[in-house]
């Protein structure tokens, strides 16, 4: 008979319950790869954690390249601290930086007034060297904020398209409105006094201008409806040259409502418009006064003319007898005060 040549297995052997093993081999056992902990993957990079949330790459600092020799006569120099990105160089959009009732403001005289007012929440502050020092001039022991130094288009990038920020511009919380009773309040027992009433005039530019002019001839406040009014943003604060920090910019919900509460405040409310047959220098208004204006193309709503007491016109003259809504309200404010 003919023997079967040794196998190249492991020999067997019988255990005492009769089961045939295989011997373990002789010589160092092959490596196992080692076990797989949860969050990771057999090529060594973080996998999903249990529960579906991926693990964290462990710190930068810690992973080290085993490939890379290094000459053992030299010494690795100390690592010098990498420079923090100035905000400068990343600026972001105004969307970004305008969310949470902060708007952008520019203009030297806009934010020169935001500054100077306390009840403003500041939140950044940006300008050109040039404009940097031109402000710190304008507000003396004021300039309590140090501005952050970019450059124009820097500058420009954080603002809307078209904004003549004259390089400056401050980032900083809408101030808290205010209410018709609290403006009748803060007359108290005052003779005179003079409210501008807006009706449908929702260009932020023309209501920035009548701002403007009412800080100028002393007007306690200008009412809109609340309807179509644009917010006090960078444009309109810009128009009125840091008046919006002085002038109480009033919303109503019912105009006619609103003519009303002055009437009983013991106001005289007057409308201007072209076709009036009477000039406003005519009626010799004193006392409480409230100057009521319509849009350049509609003028006063008839509701808004019935609830005013009296109609008056500027003594406008030549082919162009139409005024910008901003530039008669100008007029006939410098009207009201020098007959007052």
């Amino acid at each position: 008979m003919r023997k079967r040549p040794p196998s190249s297995s492991s020999p067997t052997s019988q255990s005492p319950d009769g089961v045939a093993r295989t011997a373990a081999p002789r010589g160092p056992a092959p490596a196992r790869p080692a076990p797989q902990r949860p969050g990771s993957r057999a090529d060594g990079k973080p996998g999903p954690r249990p529960g579906g949330k991926p693990a964290k790459p462990a710190p930068y600092a810690a992973v080290r390249p085993a490939a890379v020799e290094r000459e053992p006569s030299r010494s690795r120099p100390a690592a010098t601290p990498r420079p923090a990105i100035p905000r400068s160089a990343e600026p972001r959009s105004a969307d970004a930086n305008s969310s949470g009732g902060a708007p952008w403001l520019w203009g030297h005289h806009a934010v020169a007034a935001a500054l100077k007012n306390p009840q403003r929440k500041l939140v950044r502050l940006v300008a050109t060297e040039d404009a940097a020092a031109e402000l710190a001039g304008m507000l003396g022991e004021a300039a309590i904020v140090e501005p952050q130094v970019m450059n124009r288009d820097s500058i420009a990038k954080l603002l809307p398209p078209g904004a003549v920020h004259q390089g400056v511009a401050l980032l900083a919380k809408t101030l808290k409105p205010w209410q018709l009773e609290d403006v009748i309040a803060h007359l108290g027992e005052a003779e005179r006094a003079i409210v501008v009433v807006l009706d449908q005039v929702t260009d932020p530019h023309n209501i920035g201008a009548v701002l403007r002019s009412a800080a100028a001839f002393g007007a306690v406040a200008v009412v809109l409806p609340d309807r179509n009014a644009p917010e006090i943003s960078g444009t309109l604060a810009k128009s009125a040259s840091g008046a919006v920090e002085h002038v109480p910019l009033v919303r109503v919900v019912n105009l006619n409502r609103a003519l009303e509460q002055l009437k009983k405040a013991g106001f005289w409310s007057v409308g201007l418009a072209g076709d009036a047959e009477a000039t406003l220098a005519s009626h010799k208004l004193s006392g409480r006064v409230c100057l009521v204006l319509g849009s350049e193309g509609d003028g006063l709503r008839r509701l808004t003319r019935e609830a005013c007491d009296l109609m008056a016109r500027l003594p406008t003259q030549g082919p162009v007898a139409s005024l910008n809504v901003s530039n008669a309200a100008a007029i006939a404010l410098y009207e009201l005060v020098r007959a007052g």
